[in-house]
């Protein structure tokens, strides 16, 4: 099984974008904490005219850099 990878300026049909409301239930937060990412440039995301998307590989992205792992 391949890994799909975004580059800058490319989108892969294997990576959904989703709005902002969907990636906040994809995360288990609100609106409000996505919206907040974005605007801190924390995340990268979409512009598709005047709509915001994200692509669920940058949200993943984001959970694995703050990845926690234990020390067993």
């Amino acid at each position: 099984m391949a890994i799909q990878r975004t580059t800058y300026g490319r989108h892969f049909p294997g990576d959904p974008l989703l709005t902002v409301a969907q990636a906040g239930e994809y995360l288990g937060t609100g609106e409000r904490f996505i919206r907040r990412l974005i605007t801190e440039r924390r995340i990268a995301y979409v512009k598709v005219g005047k709509y915001v998307r994200l692509e669920r590989s940058a949200l993943d992205a984001l959970v694995d850099a703050g990845r926690v792992h234990s020390q067993r």
